[in-house]
């Protein structure tokens, strides 16, 4: 899994960048404030899974599953520290294609 890299949003604005997003899945650091970008520019709707690595607060272990249509863009989170960091506080992200998909990690 390839590593993004967090950009913080200040006052001031960013100019986001954003990377094609990785056939084997991305990882990110996240501390609660984290936001992940999905932008399709293909001609299919992907999903992208968001994994969870720990238990939900009623107790299950469940993924979370983000449709972003063709065409389309999702901004995902925050992220539960608790629910999504995995030990080396990273969450980790499939798509279920890649092709025109890129990707941006943004801390609020």
């Amino acid at each position: 899994m390839a590593v993004l890299t967090l950009q913080d949003i200040t006052p001031a604005g960013i100019g986001p960048t954003y990377v094609a997003a990785a056939g084997g899945g991305n990882t990110f650091a996240n501390n609660g404030r984290v936001m992940l970008h999905v932008r399709n520019a293909g001609g299919a709707s992907i999903t992208a899974t968001i994994v969870s690595a720990r238990t939900c607060n009623f107790g299950f272990q469940h993924d979370l599953a983000v449709v972003v249509p063709n065409g389309g863009e999702r901004m995902i989170g925050p992220f539960p520290i608790e629910r999504f960091n995995n030990d080396a506080g990273m969450v980790a992200v499939t798509y279920s294609g890649v092709t025109s998909v890129t990707v941006g990690v943004f801390e609020l």
